[in-house]
């Protein structure tokens, strides 16, 4: 089924460097056995459908899924997965100084904002929420994954940091954040006196990877968001960190530069959130580190002050 998208989406999408998505042929997929027949019934009616990255006027899924999540039990706070050791992978990223221009709100809802599809997210504990995900197919990266990529860390911990998407060997290995960009970002971690096995979650606003490291697509986006927002509604971290220009903008749902995010507390609802690069572009651009450094500093005196 093809995508259609109306003038000004195009006209968004090409400014934006997006290419239209297509039709994306049916692939096997091995999923979680527990509760997967389930769950895969709940989601399979989601699909490729327009819409458009997240900006200041917030797409209509992400209003019907905080309208959902008012309405959902309270869960308690996940328990924390054994740890595993870092692993080899590079996740390139696209400029980090990439300016964005703002688009309208879609006025025709789309099989991505089925409220049905919203509410069960919302609704899903931590265990129900990794089996939806493994599941999913409400866009094409459901079909040329080979893992879905959930996070990693410890949900128990205090911190929360976001990137953008799985790349091709955590695809493979179904783990977040390995490699050399992984490597380091413990390196910074370290030197913060954290670590990723006590005191933070790892997480990607895009669970599956995107064909050849592309930039993600406006659906992609919009089908995969509620699943980070509902990982931060059952995290409850006392601060975010969002890692690079995507992370920043998608979960801030505006189209400001990198750039003028840096240097500031914002708030995710009413969690401080701080912005700055993601390791990846910090190999690209070494001489950036400092930036870097400054804005974690940053993060550990905001967390010092709620705390």
């Amino acid at each position: 089924m093809s995508t259609i998208f109306n003038a000004e989406q195009r006209r968004f999408l090409k400014l934006l460097g997006l290419s239209i998505p297509g039709e994306s042929p049916l692939l096997p997929q091995g999923a979680i056995k527990e509760k997967a027949g389930a769950v895969a019934h709940a989601t399979a009616s989601a699909h490729i459908a327009a819409s458009t990255v997240p900006s200041d006027a917030a797409p209509a899924a992400f209003d019907a899924l905080r309208a959902a999540a008012r309405q959902a039990p309270r869960q308690e706070k996940p328990s924390a997965p054994q740890s595993s050791p870092v692993r080899e992978q590079s996740v390139p990223l696209p400029p980090e100084e990439a300016e964005v221009p703002p688009i309208p709100e879609p006025t025709v809802p789309t099989p991505l904002a089925d409220p049905h599809r919203l509410a069960q997210i919302a609704a899903s504990d931590w265990r129900d929420l990794q089996i939806m995900v493994h599941n999913c197919r409400a866009c094409g990266l459901g079909e040329t994954r080979q893992h879905a990529v959930f996070g990693a860390g410890n949900p128990r911990g205090s911190w929360l940091f976001v990137g953008e998407a799985p790349g091709a060997e955590e695809d493979r290995r179904g783990e977040a954040f390995v490699g050399r960009g992984g490597q380091l970002l413990d390196n910074m971690l370290k030197a913060m006196g954290l670590t990723r096995q006590q005191d933070v979650y790892i997480a990607n606003v895009l669970k599956c990877r995107p064909p050849n490291n592309r930039d993600p697509l406006g659906p992609e986006v919009q089908s995969c968001l509620p699943h980070l927002q509902r990982q931060i509604a059952l995290l409850q971290p006392r601060i975010i960190v969002a890692l690079g220009r995507f992370a920043a903008q998608s979960l801030l749902q505006v189209t400001t530069p990198i750039g003028q995010l840096r240097g500031q507390t914002h708030h995710y609802q009413q969690i401080p959130l701080i912005v700055t690069y993601h390791p990846a572009y910090l190999l690209r651009s070494p001489l950036e580190k400092r930036k870097a450094w400054e804005d974690l500093q940053l993060a550990l005196r905001v967390v010092g002050e709620v705390e």
